[in-house]
């Protein structure tokens, strides 16, 4: 069933706790790569320093101040692309950046995907740290596979060719879906992660959600290169 677009028109910090358990798919049938949302981070206006949207509407924020439901996708450090759900009404500069799933189905095809990006990258990469990454990828838990802004995104093929798809169109290829068995779950809040230089209240404001002891949550881990935030 597809995710409720009136769950996102909501006020943000409302949207955020209710997207939690909620289903990311990439793909149909057999193929389809499945993972619950189990981390999300709120940006919320054009007064929030750390939110793209502080600076005003540009080409690359657009989305951002668009429909709610669709899918904000930018590139981070000019390598990892962040998956963004807009949130609140038409015009209003708001988005959840979704953290981390936990992988549920198609998790092979989440591995390969991991490692055809890792190649991908091949040419800048020594061949040694290649291997290293490799192996890495290959013996990774089920858990960690989409545990990260950026992993995620590996994990399931998004880049920024997915800026602005609808994810409550039931005939998109990457979209929200939600089961009655998905929610509510229980939630930690806490500080965004990866805020960089941007000053207090917002580097320490509590816009971040995560379920309660998942081991698919990003912040169990202090790799900070895979802990992006939009700042």
């Amino acid at each position: 069933m597809i995710l409720d677009r009136r769950q996102l028109e909501r006020d943000t910090l409302e949207a955020g706790p209710r997207l939690l358990g909620a289903r990311l798919v990439r793909g149909r049938g057999p193929a389809a790569r499945v993972g619950r949302i189990v981390e999300v981070e709120a940006y919320i206006g054009r007064g929030d320093l750390a939110s793209h949207a502080h600076s005003g509407r540009t080409p690359r924020n657009a989305t951002m101040f668009g429909m709610p439901g669709r899918a904000y996708v930018y590139l981070t450090y000019g390598m990892h692309h962040c998956l963004n759900v807009v949130t609140e009404a038409d015009g209003a500069p708001a988005a959840l950046l979704v953290r981390a799933v936990e992988p549920v189905a198609g998790i092979e095809a989440m591995r390969a995907a991991r490692l055809a990006w890792t190649e991908s990258r091949s040419r800048a990469t020594p061949n040694d740290r290649l291997e290293t990454a490799r192996h890495r990828i290959v013996a990774l838990g089920d858990e960690l596979l989409a545990s990260g802004p950026g992993l995620l995104c590996q994990a399931f093929s998004i880049t920024r060719a997915d800026d602005g798809v609808d994810l409550c169109d039931p005939a998109s290829d990457l979209r929200l879906e939600f089961e009655p068995g998905d929610g509510p779950v229980a939630f930690e809040t806490g500080p965004r992660i990866g805020m960089g230089t941007v000053p207090e209240p917002w580097h320490g404001i509590a816009w971040r959600f995560h379920v309660t002891g998942n081991p698919a949550v990003s912040h169990r881990r202090r790799r900070p290169s895979e802990d992006l935030g939009q700042s």
